[in-house]
């Protein structure tokens, strides 16, 4: 595996991770709504996918390369998809094989959002603490568009999420026609930084959930 590279090109910014070898599979990777693309999470998840074959682009959504604090607006939402959009197409043009699309809380709900607007979006998604409701607002959920989704998605959710427990992150993704599995990782919170957490395990099984 390859030291990651900064990435810059049109609307696109972050780091590129390539495995040895031959390009197989493609990973977009992006962040949650308080942080950016070197969140030690993304990094982690890049470096573990890139080890198995998956070439990894971990960016910035159009938000965080508009100021580099601070939550993203509700009415940069639509861009914020777009720029997902383009580095999809950019990871399509750089690998042979399908391309993933992934993210962190907001940026999860971004991706399946995406993938429930244009089905070839992506091939399979990765979803980090989807974030399910607002804390204490367990009514308000944040899944209108899962029915309308139908590539296969992994849920990594940590038992303790205040945004959406075990029990009814698997009761929402009920919605979702395509096939889907939902990995707890006990005594995490949304951040995902306690509980056993194993990244290898994680891109392990979203080649198998699609297909590879």
């Amino acid at each position: 595996m390859r030291e990651a590279v900064a990435f810059e090109e049109g609307g696109v910014r972050g780091f590129l991770h390539q495995p040895d070898g031959a390009a197989g599979p493609g990973l977009v990777l992006t962040h949650g709504a308080g942080g950016n693309c070197r969140t030690p999470l993304l990094v982690a998840a890049a470096e573990a996918s890139a080890k198995v074959g998956v070439t990894v682009l971990r960016c910035d959504l159009p938000f965080r390369q508009r100021r580099p604090t601070g939550p993203p607006s509700p009415s940069g939402a639509a861009a914020d998809r777009a720029g997902l959009r383009e580095a999809v197409t950019m990871m399509r043009r750089m690998v042979a094989g399908p391309v993933f699309l992934g993210g962190q809380s907001y940026g999860g709900r971004q991706a399946t959002m995406l993938a429930a607007d244009d089905p070839d979006a992506a091939d399979a998604l990765l979803l980090f603490s989807y974030p399910l409701h607002p804390p204490g607002k367990p009514e308000r959920l944040r899944t209108e568009h899962f029915p309308r989704f139908g590539v296969p998605a992994l849920f990594v959710q940590g038992t303790v999420d205040p945004f959406g427990s075990v029990d009814e992150l698997r009761a929402a993704i009920g919605l979702i026609s395509a096939a889907t599995r939902l990995i707890a990782i006990e005594g995490a919170g949304h951040d995902l930084k306690r509980g056993r957490f194993d990244l290898a395990a994680v891109a392990a099984a979203l080649l198998e959930l699609a297909g590879r």
